[in-house]
């Protein structure tokens, strides 16, 4: 098992540095605002669950930056950072919520006339509160989602999903993780996931640490594996699901979703039910991010198209509702009409975090 993808240690953000994987281990270290915004926009850290905690951590550490003698100076300063964080990438909602739950929580104090000090460690807390809390409901979702996976199934897996995608263990993957565990004899297909290739570099690295049977494949070949009755199941995660269950997901999902509805194999998004937006009615209304050019014209720095070659990269792309089998979170899994059950999966896990926080 990896070690957490982000945590706080000695006033620093400190992450794996997944831009490294898998030829080097490396460590990131970011003790500025300006740092926990690039380590975000340049994938030190990526998923929308680490990002969400990066986010988190990052409004801690504006905190303990912020020079406010007052508390509602210093919430002043910390509206201006969720700002900086959040723009760093639009499409994951996890990024948003998580910055908005820690500023929520510095006006709520501030109100109550405490002292500076004492929001410093009250949002650092908070902020390792909600990295446990996304452990907790990745196992969850494990649990959940492995009762969909057949005996000695075959499972297409997008992107990475894992504990690098998470604070630990993982949506999608720790689907993967939960049906290993439970002697269900899977493999997965692990495809590259084109441009920045998270499959290639960070899922295929994850499994065979645990050694979870695998094989890497182009991203081309799953219709191929589908057609001749090679996959049984398809998972991947999500950044940002729609009140009606449209999914934003890296690129290539819509493709991998299509394909398995064709071919008759179920179909699922993995999500922390954090990631459900219930303000945004359909997919449409989900921001694309659009990346640099060099990802798509080279690979590891060397150039592989013409000069001054016209690039289009978006980072995500939407899977419409009716592709979806069902929608595996952390309250259990959601079967259409998504309208319905994804509305009672995320307020139930709103009523339990509120629960836990009067105790």
């Amino acid at each position: 098992m990896v070690n957490r993808s982000v945590w706080w240690e000695q006033g620093q953000v400190r992450m794996i540095d997944q831009r490294q994987l898998p030829l080097h281990y490396e460590i990131a270290n970011f003790d500025s605002i300006e740092g926990v915004v690039r380590s975000i926009s340049d994938m030190y850290v990526r998923g929308a669950p680490a990002i969400g905690a990066t986010a988190a951590y990052g409004m801690a550490l504006a905190a303990r930056l912020s020079l406010a003698a007052q508390p509602k100076a210093m919430v002043a300063d910390l509206k201006q950072a969720k700002q900086r964080l959040d723009a760093a990438r639009p499409t994951a909602v996890n990024l948003a919520w998580a910055s908005a739950r820690l500023l929520a929580l510095a006006t709520e104090l501030a109100e109550q006339q405490v002292t500076t000090d004492e929001i410093r460690a009250e949002m650092l807390a908070e902020a390792e509160r909600l990295a446990e809390q996304d452990i907790e409901i990745n196992q969850s979702i494990g649990r959940y989602g492995a009762a969909i996976v057949p005996q000695g199934a075959h499972i297409l897996h997008h992107c990475n999903t894992g504990s690098l995608a998470t604070v630990d263990y993982g949506t999608a993957l720790g689907v993967v993780r939960a049906a290993h565990a439970a002697g269900k004899g899977i493999h997965v297909w692990v495809d590259e996931t084109r441009p920045r290739l998270q499959g290639a570099r960070l899922t295929a690295w994850e499994l065979m640490r645990e050694d979870i049977p695998m094989h890497l494949i182009a991203d081309n070949a799953a219709g191929l594996l589908m057609r001749t009755g090679k996959v049984n199941v398809v998972l991947f995660g999500a950044d940002r699901v729609a009140a009606n269950g449209d999914v934003a997901n890296k690129i290539g999902t819509y493709n991998l979703a299509v394909l398995a509805q064709e071919n008759g194999i179920p179909c699922y998004a993995a999500v922390p039910t954090p990631t459900i937006d219930l303000d945004l009615p359909d997919g449409d209304q989900i921001p694309i991010e659009e990346r640099r050019w060099d990802e798509v014209a080279t690979v590891f720095g060397k150039q592989i198209a013409p000069d001054n070659v016209p690039v289009y990269n978006p980072a995500f792309d939407i899977t419409p509702h009716r592709y979806l089998t069902g929608i595996i979170t952390d309250e259990g899994i959601c079967y259409p009409p998504f309208t319905e059950s994804l509305r009672r999966a995320k307020l139930s896990a709103e009523t339990r975090l509120w629960e836990e926080h009067q105790h």
